[in-house]
């Protein structure tokens, strides 16, 4: 008994730390931090370098003219500022389209190898000092790329990450809305990690890297920002995070749609702390080790798996004991509201009190179906795309 005592409580501290406390204690690292150097501020670039936007497209017509549209009209100097659209095996007319377009340079041909496989090509095209990464189905604010280049005056910096911000309505289904929720809690933890010492992994929304610094990936990759930004902090670089340059995205068109996204973000999770197992030694990386095993692993490998042990260890600890009684009946008023937001969800009854328990659990369970694609490998590098809201 006294074992499912210690084994109930480790599981909440590990989820209680990974959501909560991992935050907190951050947070005062980086307090200290700021009372021993002082806060760092950046200044504007004194001269403004060449940059490439590299934006893979792949049957993207509903959304390209937009896109381009708003890559056109970011606030950069005419001719620093190169675009580079890589639509390989697209059957609606993108290849097409882009290529009338005579601002910009395209990459196409008609077998599609996936995202990343479109970005290492594309990355042999890149002659400029900077790249920046961003997907279609996003728009960047105008200043977005001089709040970028900014960081590398420094030359410790190896990458900029940029926000990704969703773009939340009233009409928002559940999952929309958590996810964010989620986003914004997420800046939270990249800004006290970014002034803490690194970003521990990048949306592919908006980021950005020295370009020479760039390393071929494997082309079964799933979460390629991930990996791209991860292997440059093992090299010794910084990955800093620029809230002032953001990407807006639309939710998720559905619950089902999310679901799709996340199972596959997960699977992408397990497969990335693999192929990035060196970073979890602390001695020869410290406090990069600290952040990325409290900010990434923990969330994606530990906490799930923590909350089933915590709810059935709890059922077995509840007749004996009032506190775990009281405990019990917590975790199960929680996870009722979860499916009762999940339930009212299919009838398009939307409850924002429910929208966290919900999420919660759902991103959780989409981390076990990850790990069960994970581990059959019925994941590649080409994946079909999670449809967005209107």
């Amino acid at each position: 008994m006294l074992t499912l005592h210690y084994i109930f409580w480790i599981s909440v501290f590990i989820i209680v730390y990974t959501y909560l406390g991992y935050g907190l204690v951050a947070y005062g690292m980086v307090r200290l931090k700021r009372l021993r150097l002082g806060k760092k501020t950046v200044s504007p670039a004194a001269e403004l370098p060449d940059v490439t936007l590299v934006v893979p497209a792949y049957n993207e017509m509903s959304c390209l003219a937009e896109k381009l549209e708003n890559s056109f009209q970011l606030d950069y100097p005419k001719g620093k500022l190169h675009f580079l659209f890589v639509a390989e095996g697209s059957t609606d007319g993108t290849q097409e389209y882009l290529r009338s377009i005579p601002e910009i340079e395209v990459v196409s041909g008609s077998t599609r190898r996936g995202k990343i496989e479109a970005i290492n090509q594309a990355m042999q095209r890149v002659k400029t000092p900077l790249v920046v990464f961003s997907d279609t189905n996003t728009s960047l604010n105008p200043d977005a790329i001089r709040n970028l280049v900014r960081h590398y005056e420094d030359p410790s910096v190896g990458g900029v990450a940029g926000e990704k911000r969703v773009q939340a309505s009233a009409e928002d289904n559940a999952a929309g809305a958590g996810e964010g929720l989620y986003w914004k809690y997420e800046s939270f933890l990249k800004r006290i990690d970014s002034e803490l010492q690194t970003v521990v992994g990048a949306a592919g929304e908006l980021f950005s890297m020295r370009t020479h610094l760039y390393q071929p990936v494997e082309s079964d990759t799933i979460l390629d920002d991930f990996i791209i930004s991860l292997r440059l902090t093992g090299q010794g670089y910084q990955v800093v995070y620029e809230p002032e340059a953001y990407a807006l995205e639309k939710p998720s068109f559905s619950v089902a749609e999310e679901m799709k996204r996340k199972i596959r973000i997960s699977a992408g999770g397990f497969q990335s702390i693999r192929r990035l197992s060196h970073l979890l030694n602390p001695f020869r990386y410290g406090l990069l080790t600290f952040q990325y095993v409290s900010h990434r692993v923990l969330r994606w490998a530990v906490v799930p798996f923590c909350l089933i042990v915590a709810l059935v260890t709890n059922f077995l600890l509840a007749p004996a004991v009032p506190l775990y009684q009281v405990l019990l009946v917590a975790q199960l008023a929680f996870y009722t509201c979860a499916l009762v937001g999940y339930l009212l969800e299919q009838k398009r009854l939307r409850i924002k009190l429910l929208f966290v328990p919900f999420y919660f659990s759902f991103m959780n369970w989409c981390v076990m179906l990850g790990l069960v694609r994970y581990m059959k490998g019925q994941q590649s590098g080409i994946w079909e795309k999670a449809r967005r809201a209107a």
